[in-house]
Order: C-alpha cells, then structure tokens, then sequence
C-alpha cells in the first residue's frame, strides 16, 4: 500500500487563499473518521486498469469483425464502450496521484487508452484547480457552467458537442499540435486555449511550462497516431466505413463522460468564491445502488461530494468512507444533504431550474466576460 499525506488533499491554491472562509465545523469530524483509508492499492488500480482495457480492446476487435448491425456487434460496440469509459476514468485518478508516485500507470494508461483514444492524461493536469476554493463553481474553473443557473438552451449547448468530441481531438493533435511549431504566438494560443481537457468553452489558461516536455512527447506519440490510420487510409488496409465505426465508438465512449457529468455537481453557482464546504454542497453522491449507476460512474466517480472533501482518497477506498460517515455523522451534517439517490434525480433537478431560468436571468454572461483570464 502507498500512502499519501490527508493534508495535500488541499490545493497550493486553496492554502494560500486567504479571503476564503471556509466552514471546518464538521470537516475535521469527518476527516477523523475515514483517515485510515487514504492508502492507495496498487494491485487494485493495476488489476482494474489492465482487465478494463483488455476487455474493452477485445470487445473492439469482435465489434469490427461481426456481422454489420448484428447482435453480437451491438453487445460489443457497448460493452466495449462501457469498458473503455471506465478504463479511461483512470485519468481522473492520475491526476491526483502525487507527482512521481506510481508513474509507471501514468506511462501504461497512455499507450492502452491515452494516445489511441486521443486524450493523453497530461492534458487533464487543469483538474486540480477544480478542487482549488479560489477557482471552483466560478469562470477560472475548466469543468464548471452555471447550466442550472441559466437557461435551457445552454444546457442543450452542452450536450450538442458530445458527438464532435472526437472531432476535436483530431484536429487539436492532427492539425493544431503540428502547425503551432512554425510560429510561436500560434503555439501560445494553443497552449492557452486548446491544451485542457475541459467542459468550460470559456476557459483559458497557459498550460504549465514545467509540463511542457511531457505534453511534447505525447503530442508527438498522437499525431504519429494519426499519420499511421491516415497512411493505411491510403493504401486501402482501412476502410472509410471502419473509420466511422471507429469514430462512433469514441463518440459514444466520451458521451457516457459527458452526459455523466450533469449528476457530478448542481451546476448553480453564478461565479462566486465558495468555501470548501460549499465546494462539497455544490457536489453530489448517487448513492442509488442500481446498475445504471456502476455503469455511468465506475472507479469512485459515484462519490462525487466525497472526493471534493477528500481529493486524494483512492476510489477503492470511497465506498467504504461514504458508509462510515453516514452512519458516524449527525443527521444535521451538510454530508447527509449532498446525496442523490440516482443520475436521473440530480439531472431533472438541474434541468427543471435551467428551465426555470429566464435569459435576463442567466449566469453564463458571468462567464464570457471572464474568458482571458490569466
């Protein structure tokens, strides 16, 4: 078992923060009551990882090879789609892994999900600042709109882009990557504005300059990718009909992401600074025990409110903790409110105030403004 210290579940950010008042009545209470369980399993992570994804290329193999529309095809194009998400979940792990522990995963995830999947986990580093109470639920924050907090058509904005996701990653690491090394104020641009995985169009901010040599390497790894499909495109070995099955099969894989996230948090903030106990308010457990839920929020994603208490807590570890502080922490806990028993609760409840929410009224204004920041 690795460990991790339960203090650096807070960000540099949040420490040096000190206009944020945050409500720790109740956080150290629940801290001392799951403090045993911030042990990270390697056998645990290696074993889930290396099954999910050969499971998920297996299935990828026979989707390709059955009979088009059969059933045997449809069963592989979403058992391969359901393994691929929760192999690709891993990358939200590898972000909170302390820099220079378990590095080997980091390196393995990106040749079996992160370069053939296009999405490198590197590009992901932007999530920590979500955890940050300086950034968190306001415009500075990647993976934060305001969709219940605004109107209906904002959310179905929102939902429109899952298919071009793919689309996307193609031209970030096909076209952009390369271009950008002839000019440097283009490469700038790029690094600033198409170098995160976010869900926050408006976002903007330099990617890290001490990350840079990895995402060179990783850039590189993806467009010889590419150029490799592109060259057996050409001599005939790949099909464009196999390119559009491949490409379906992303799409739907990065849609059950994005359609998972409307149930991770309330999405009603209008870009205030929140307090950490705030941020967790904001954030929602599904704790319905059905298998809609093990499907759309495999590796701990289920225990979202959870992991904003306690960011650096290993998802194998999150069920165990959820139990424990129900049963431990008084009725009257702000933990006890943040649950949901399913996805379809939480986002019927964010739809109804998007619905609710006349454009005069809207907060996404809050965030165009804010889109340059530094």
């Amino acid at each position: 078992m690795t460990t991790t210290d339960p203090a650096s579940t807070l960000t540099q950010d949040a420490a040096s923060n000190d206009s944020v008042v945050e409500d720790f009545d109740w956080i150290p209470q629940a801290h001392a009551i799951v403090a045993d369980l911030f042990g990270r399993s390697p056998v645990i992570y290696w074993t889930d990882l290396l099954l999910s994804a050969g499971g998920a290329w297996a299935l990828t193999v026979v989707y390709f090879l059955a009979a088009p529309w059969s059933l045997l095809q449809i069963a592989a194009f979403l058992g391969a789609s359901i393994l691929f998400f929760r192999a690709g979940t891993f990358i939200h792990e590898l972000v909170h892994f302390p820099r220079g522990q378990m590095r080997s995963f980091g390196r393995v995830w990106n040749l079996l999900l992160g370069i053939p999947l296009l999405m490198p986990w590197v590009m992901y580093r932007n999530h920590v600042e979500h955890h940050s109470p300086k950034r968190f639920g306001t415009p500075m924050d990647g993976e934060y709109l305001p969709l219940a907090s605004s109107p209906i058509r904002e959310t179905v904005k929102y939902l429109v882009q899952a298919p071009l996701l793919p689309l996307f990653m193609i031209v970030r690491f096909g076209v952009l990557g390369p271009l950008s090394h002839l000019n440097r104020r283009f490469r700038e641009w790029v690094l600033t504005a198409a170098s995160a995985a976010v869900s926050n169009p408006y976002y903007r901010k330099r990617f890290p300059k001490r990350d840079e040599r990895h995402l060179l390497i990783v850039e590189a790894l993806c467009f010889l990718y590419l150029a490799a499909i592109g060259a057996l495109m050409f001599t005939h070995r790949i099909s464009l009909g196999q390119l559009l099955m491949g490409y379906a099969l992303l799409a739907w894989t990065l849609s059950l992401n994005w359609v998972r996230n409307l149930a991770a948090h309330r999405y009603a903030n209008r870009g205030e600074v929140l307090s950490r106990s705030q941020q967790v308010g904001d954030s929602i457990n599904i704790t319905g025990q059905t298998w809609l839920t093990m499907l759309l929020f495999p590796v701990g994603l289920r225990y979202h409110a959870l992991h904003h208490l306690f960011p650096s807590m290993p998802y194998h570890n999150l069920g165990t903790a959820h139990r424990r502080l129900m049963q431990a922490l008084p009725p009257g806990s702000p933990y006890h409110a943040v649950n949901c028993p399913n996805f379809f609760v939480a986002a019927q409840q964010l739809l109804r105030s998007a619905l609710q929410t006349p454009p005069a009224a809207s907060a996404m204004p809050v965030w165009r403004p804010e889109s340059h920041h530094s």
